[in-house]
């Protein structure tokens, strides 16, 4: 029999773990002469398009991963599918659909039946008694003929009659799942997902992974061989799955320090942590990592100690700060901290603080989201009782709070927007330093800059980089804010991540520098380009093509490097093709020129 095993992602940089695990085991365990195909879309796909590609494939079988952001879709593919395909079994598993298996049985009849919690067994199971005879329709079969983790439809002649349900799958041996990626061509400009636990040790009430407390390991010497092969394919991203990566020292610990000993210098590890747990050695071990190898996810949530309280979340806030600030300081790791807006006992103004509580230690990224009510969670059980309203569809998301009202909620939606475009893309960062002391708070810079970008209509229009600049520009002006070089500033940050074909019309006029910057192009190649010119690699017109010379009345480095403005006229050259790894800026070179005064 043919099993299609479908994933429907987000974004197309996106994969689904879950279904190359199944097939994965399922190959190694299952019964021979099973056919096993994946396929995977993203929810930009037409669905008219996915039906058309699914029904092709001709399975027996299609089973599909369910989450927030795709069970729109598969609701309506298994609808349709049916309609075209009446004889093919729909099977689902996942987050989505297992917290309420029987009721999403009875609002879906196309679909047959429901995985529920680990898959990688069950699957199995259900596809060994289809290929032994029993085919994929069961009638009348009891609860103890069936795998435990389903839930089905038991249907004859087209006549709908009980659902059954063995429960949720038992929790399952991590060294029993095999390696997924045998094939990294598959993979080519995707992130690869890993996971070397289950489970979580917290119990956070939002999270579906405090719902399982049991926290299970894949040994190490499964790990890191598999860790091996990603550094020898020379992967770009490989992204941890695992809840909080580091509640098992000796675990991080050992993956840290392979990596750090291995690395490819190409590979990034992107890790969800829990700050306050890292200790000296992890610090220490840290410092010696390239600088790009690994970053880190911290969800902080909020600072608010009854909120902090209500959520059931464990965390010594002074100590995760503290190692947020050392790990920092190294220069080495981008840090990625989040904050999730509508949670119990949080209002308006006191979301702004637990915002500007993490503001004040410097994120590469703050993750503004918003609280989702997820099927299954602690949350969805508490939140009648916190006076918690939330969409009734996916993603299920905050529409309002005892603390926190629709209007808020709106406004903090036109925040997160900004927040994105203007700090997390690291494109105006020198700018974001140098003016924002001139408001209230951080929040309040963003705050007053979503009210003026949503009176404008600003957030209706799509914008390319130089309006984004053009728009802060304005927004600045309109508030009265006029700081010395502050356009040149700008500029410094435009020119910083990208050689802008059109120039500003508020940048200065350098036709009277083009002459002296292609001699010193010519004649100072050895200070501007030193690898190349050492290696005699260098070519003065190449060169000049893939960098920039600007004119700036500021000490360049000092203000990247320290957010420091001090009146200095130089020249400045950005190099595009040797860029920080860890935010994308060019590297820069900076000289004093005959009429740069």
């Amino acid at each position: 029999m043919r099993y299609l095993l479908c994933g429907i992602n987000a974004k197309y940089i996106h994969s689904n773990l879950a279904i190359f695990c199944l097939k994965a085991y399922a190959e190694a365990n299952g019964p021979a002469g099973a056919e096993y195909v994946i396929k995977e879309y993203t929810i930009n796909h037409y669905v008219e398009n996915i039906l058309q590609d699914i029904y092709e494939e001709k399975a027996d079988v299609v089973v599909f991963s369910c989450y927030i952001w795709n069970i729109s879709y598969v609701r309506e593919l298994a609808e349709e599918l049916k309609k075209v395909s009446p004889q093919v079994k729909i099977w689902v598993g996942g987050p989505e659909v297992s917290y309420h298996a029987e009721r999403f049985l009875q609002e879906n009849p196309a679909v047959d039946l429901v995985m529920q919690g680990e898959g990688e067994e069950t699957f199995t199971a259900l596809v060994t008694r289809a290929e032994q005879g029993a085919g994929v329709a069961w009638h009348r079969i009891s609860l103890e003929d069936m795998p435990a983790g389903v839930a089905w439809r038991d249907a004859a002649d087209g006549q709908q009659t009980a659902i059954h349900n063995t429960g949720f799958a038992p929790v399952m041996d991590m060294d029993a799942i095999p390696f997924v990626y045998e094939d990294f061509h598959l993979f080519e400009h995707k992130i690869i997902y890993y996971e070397s636990s289950r489970g979580c040790p917290f119990s956070c009430s939002y999270c579906l992974s405090s719902v399982d407390k049991s926290v299970r390991f894949r040994s190490l010497s499964k790990v890191l061989p598999e860790l091996q092969r990603f550094l020898d394919a020379g992967v770009p991203q490989v992204k941890f799955v695992d809840r909080t990566f580091n509640c098992n020292k000796n675990h991080a610990m050992a993956v840290w320090r392979y990596i750090c000993e291995h690395d490819n210098g190409v590979t990034n590890f992107h890790f969800e942590i829990s700050s306050d747990l890292l200790d000296e050695e992890a610090l220490d071990l840290f410092a010696q990592m390239r600088p790009g190898l690994i970053q880190l996810e911290i969800g902080v949530q909020s600072t608010n100690p009854p909120t902090i309280e209500a959520i059931h979340r464990k965390m010594n806030l002074e100590k995760l700060f503290e190692n947020v600030d050392r790990v920092h300081a190294l220069g080495n790791i981008h840090q990625h901290l989040d904050l999730i807006a509508g949670l119990p006992w949080e209002g308006y103004e006191q979301f702004g603080k637990s915002f500007n509580d993490l503001f004040a230690h410097q994120p590469d990224q703050l993750q503004l989201g918003f609280l989702k009510v997820l099927k299954g969670t602690c949350m969805e059980a508490e939140a009648e009782r916190h006076s918690i309203c939330y969409r009734s569809k996916p993603p299920y998301e905050v529409l309002s709070t005892r603390w926190l009202s629709y209007d808020e909620i709106i406004r903090l939606k036109g925040i997160e927007e900004l927040v994105e475009l203007y700090y997390n893309s690291g494109q105006f960062s020198c700018t974001l330093r140098y003016v924002m002391p001139q408001f209230k708070s951080p929040f309040d810079f963003f705050e007053q800059f979503s009210l003026s970008y949503r009176r404008k209509g600003c957030h209706k229009m799509n914008y390319n980089r130089m309006g984004r600049y053009q728009i802060l520009k304005d927004f600045l002006e309109e508030q009265g804010v006029s700081l010395p070089f502050q356009d040149e500033v700008l500029l410094f940050d435009m020119y910083l991540r990208e050689n802008m074909k059109s120039r500003p019309a508020w940048a200065g006029d350098l036709s009277g520098f083009r002459q002296q910057w292609k001699e010193m192009y010519r004649n100072r190649g050895a200070e501007l380009f030193p690898e190349e010119w050492k290696n005699g690699s260098y070519d003065s017109k190449k060169a000049a093509n893939r960098s920039h010379m600007e004119r700036f009345h500021f000490d360049a480095v000092r203000l990247l490097e320290e957010g420091v403005l001090e009146e200095k006229a130089c020249f400045c050259l950005f190099d595009y093709d040797r860029r920080n790894p860890l935010n994308k800026n060019a590297r820069i070179v900076t000289f004093a020129g005959d009429g740069c005064q």
